[in-house]
């Protein structure tokens, strides 16, 4: 996905993509204690608007938050996390989009700019990613952008007294000298 500019993305939709900042916490908290958001992430319930706001102002150094904007409120957040050392590589991203502005295309619009970030501008060659796997628009969307289902994980999470499976997906970016590698023979035993 080309790196487009902030008037582009302005003009080709209703909402904007920009940087989360800790002032849109207020928002970030709606977002966070929806009914389907809180269904769908690892998040609880009675989450307060200070720990919201702490939570936001001390983000890691390795995250980066990107939230879609309309009407000057924050309705959707993407996060990109870099995994360390030896897998550095690796990326884990997520969205998620206020339950008022689902199926608008933020979604895809949110998880199209952290591929980018983390292919084009971080270098990442791999995100990975959980699901739960009764979230099927989720699947959906992840699918549509490389995803693929790389194993389920049975039990996995307490969510509202019921253990739920997740499955584990992974995009790859295609790589020459991936494609290179693979086709290197195996080296001698």
């Amino acid at each position: 996905m080309a790196q487009s500019t902030e008037s582009e993305r302005r003009s080709s939709s209703p909402w904007i993509l920009r940087g989360l900042e800790p002032e849109d916490y207020a928002d970030w908290h709606a977002i966070r204690t929806c009914p389907h958001v809180l269904h769908h992430t690892l998040g609880l319930p009675y989450m307060t608007l200070a720990s919201a706001k702490a939570r936001l102002a001390n983000l890691p150094n390795d995250a980066y938050t990107i939230a879609a904007e309309l009407d000057g409120r924050v309705v959707g957040q993407a996060w990109l996390q870099r995994r360390s050392g030896r897998c550095s590589h690796v990326g884990q991203p997520g969205i998620m989009v206020h339950d008022d502005y689902t199926r608008r295309g933020i979604g895809s619009a949110l998880l199209g700019a952290a591929i980018d970030l983390a292919e084009n501008w971080l270098g990442i060659q791999r995100l990975e990613l959980e699901v739960y796997t009764d979230n099927v628009a989720a699947i959906g969307l992840y699918e549509a952008f490389g995803f693929v289902v790389e194993g389920t994980k049975r039990r996995c999470v307490l969510r509202a007294g019921v253990y739920v499976d997740t499955h584990m997906m992974a995009r790859l970016k295609p790589s020459a000298e991936h494609a290179q590698l693979s086709d290197a023979p195996a080296p001698p035993k």
